[in-house]
């Protein structure tokens, strides 16, 4: 009896074992978990189709042109080797002496000066050597020019619009009064054939430009009793024919700030025919007032700020103006020499 227990509790036990193992293997059905994914799924697109727009990009100003423009100035190439016998390089990196100041107070006289210098006078023959070195061609001209080329110099050209430096000018601009307008001029292939046309401008001939004129200011300083002569600016000169082949004559084509160029003429040498040994810088040779240039203009006596040229009388008689300018370098040698006793 006790065995026919065991037996039936054995196999009930059994039973449920098998029960619950069939009932683990069963596959789970997954409707909540299906809605759930569903619901994600449809959250999901909801905010997708719900997002903003994003608006149109917006059409950004363009950019300034850069003015890369050059000044068609002739390549000069460096010396790879010493082409002295003497060292320099050290004479190359003067600078110049500071200005004394002067207080509007001690300037007792005051006047302004405007002069036409010529190069073609003998004592100006230097501003045309046209021999190369390792800093350019040796022209005065072509000194203002690499120093107006140069954008680390920090020279700027003022317009020929006025004296009084108002209206800086671009290299473009530059260019334009230098050498005039860009020409059209045919454009080949490597096989020599005509593709098109591109703009140029015409080589410099700086030969060309032999006429300068300096702006400055004569002041008596009372308290050191010096007559001082300070240069303001200094503008090349030259005779312009227009395309329709009128004859404007000499022209100014711009101006520069002559204390500005002054760090740059210090490294410059003047050419000295007699001995090399004995050259001085372009700034030495302003600062010692070793050129000869003629007044053409002067605020002495002059209300109606004109030139000499154009003084009723004067205007078509060259040797009257001539002397009408020594008559105003006469008038301040005068002044300067009354102001003594002996």
């Amino acid at each position: 009896m006790k065995g026919n227990m065991f037996k039936f509790l054995f196999l009930a036990v059994l039973f449920c074992s098998t029960a619950q193992i069939a009932n683990a293997q069963k596959p789970r059905k997954s409707t909540k978990r299906t809605t759930k994914t569903k619901t994600n799924a449809n959250i999901q697109t909801t905010e997708a189709s719900t997002d903003p727009v994003p608006p149109p990009p917006v059409a950004s100003a363009p950019e300034p042109k850069a003015d890369n423009d050059s000044l068609p100035l002739k390549v000069v190439k460096v010396s790879l080797r010493p082409d002295e016998a003497v060292e320099t390089s050290v004479l190359r990196e003067r600078t110049p002496l500071a200005y004394e100041h002067l207080r509007a107070d001690d300037a007792v006289y005051r006047h302004r000066i405007w002069r036409e210098l010529d190069t073609r006078e003998k004592q100006n023959l230097p501003f045309m050597y046209a021999a190369d070195a390792d800093n350019g061609n040796q022209r005065f001209i072509s000194i203002i020019l690499q120093a107006l080329q140069d954008t680390t110099s920090g020279i700027t050209a003022f317009s020929s619009v006025d004296d009084r430096f108002t209206t800086p000018m671009t290299k473009s601009e530059i260019a334009k009064a230098v050498v005039g307008d860009e020409v059209e001029v045919p454009d080949y292939d490597s096989l020599g054939n005509m593709i098109g046309t591109k703009k140029k401008r015409n080589d410099i001939n700086l030969d060309s430009f032999y006429k300068f004129h300096i702006k400055e200011e004569v002041i008596f300083d009372k308290e050191s009793s010096r007559l001082f002569w300070r240069i303001l600016g200094i503008s090349p000169v030259k005779n312009i024919v227009t395309s329709a082949g009128v004859d404007l004559g000499p022209t100014e084509l711009f101006w520069v700030y002559y204390p500005d160029m002054r760090p740059i003429f210090a490294k410059f040498e003047v050419y000295n025919g007699k001995n090399f040994g004995g050259r001085m810088s372009w700034e030495e040779l302003f600062e010692s007032r070793m050129f000869s240039a003629r007044i053409i203009k002067s605020s002495m006596d002059n209300p109606r700020d004109i030139q000499i040229k154009n003084i009723p009388g004067l205007q078509d008689n060259g040797i009257l103006q001539l002397f009408e300018g020594e008559s105003i370098k006469e008038k301040i040698f005068n002044y300067e020499q009354d102001l003594w006793s002996y």
